[in-house]
């Protein structure tokens, strides 16, 4: 047996625990903010007639595959953000209360081997985001993560303004790519993702509830914290409330299109209101966001009939 083969367990055992380094760099971030964003681009790509100037929703093998490359933009820009994220002192400080998992928290790598790779992987994430056409998009992302993160955005009171800029640029990048860049997004398309970034200006906040106590240590301003937990509650249930309803009027739904969207709010309303468990909260407001994002699609449908 020569030397190379010898090693070659040893490479693929380093592959597999690098990879899954990365992974537990975005696993939170993947099922609440990765796999939303990439089903607003499928779901809107199935209305895309109704929302850019494409005359007919993609056929569905061509759908699958710009679907792969909509989660692959939205994981890729996650990764960075995370990155440049968890590896400030106050976020792992942050996440020794409430992630203690994390690979910073957990020893597995270094703050600085983590700037390293940011030095690699931002280049390669904005050359990714130029072969799928939204390069601008990365760029801009690039810049609010920044401001969030190094300049500290995300401990300020703009910290949720910043959060729904973001969203807009990955939801309109993950139309973008799903409905094909020789087409572009409508003014009626854009009235569409403006209203899902207020909803998430006004709404966000439920992922902060959970995390009160570390956003305490490190001093970050968050709505629960300035305005206070009991009025915070009551702030997201009327705003998830009440974008349940718009959405609906938005799209001219008929009285039973209402029932999923304020059902799925109520069952968000109810468990932020009790209080009892805020991470399962989160999860359904992320169940929510979908709900809403599959809108159009189901507007597409009715007109087809």
């Amino acid at each position: 047996m020569t030397a190379a083969t010898e090693a070659l367990p040893t490479l693929k055992l380093a592959v597999v625990q690098l990879l899954h380094l990365i992974w537990q760099f975005t696993e939170s971030n993947f099922p609440t903010f990765v796999l939303p964003n990439s089903a607003f681009g499928l779901l809107t790509g199935l209305a895309a007639p109704l929302l850019t100037d494409c005359p007919e929703r993609p056929a569905a093998p061509r759908l699958f595959v710009r679907g792969l490359a909509v989660i692959l933009f939205n994981w890729a820009n996650v990764f960075v953000f995370d990155l440049a994220n968890q590896r400030l002192p106050e976020s792992r400080l942050e996440d020794r209360l409430n992630k203690p998992w994390r690979p910073l928290p957990t020893r597995q790598i270094s703050p600085d081997t983590t700037r390293r790779w940011m030095l690699i992987s931002i280049p390669l994430v904005l050359t990714v985001s130029a072969v799928l056409g939204v390069v601008t998009e990365s760029a801009l992302i690039m810049i609010l993560t920044w401001l969030y993160n190094d300049l500290r955005g995300g401990d300020e009171i703009v910290r949720d303004g910043i959060i729904a800029c973001g969203y807009a640029l990955y939801l309109s990048s993950s139309l973008r790519i799903v409905s094909g860049l020789d087409f572009h997004i409508t003014e009626h398309g854009y009235r569409w993702i403006a209203i899902m970034s207020g909803i998430i200006l006004t709404t966000m906040q439920v992922q902060d509830l959970k995390d009160q106590v570390g956003d305490r240590t490190r001093g970050r301003r968050t709505l629960p914290l300035v305005l206070g937990d009991k009025v915070s509650r009551w702030s997201i249930v009327g705003f998830t409330l009440f974008w349940s309803m718009l959405c609906c009027y938005f799209w001219q739904l008929p009285l039973w299109g209402y029932v999923l969207p304020l059902l799925t709010g109520l069952a968000v309303s109810f468990h932020v209101v009790i209080g009892s468990n805020d991470a399962q909260a989160w999860r359904l407001w992320c169940a929510w966001q979908v709900v809403i994002y599959g809108i159009p699609s189901l507007v597409s449908v009715l007109d087809r009939d």
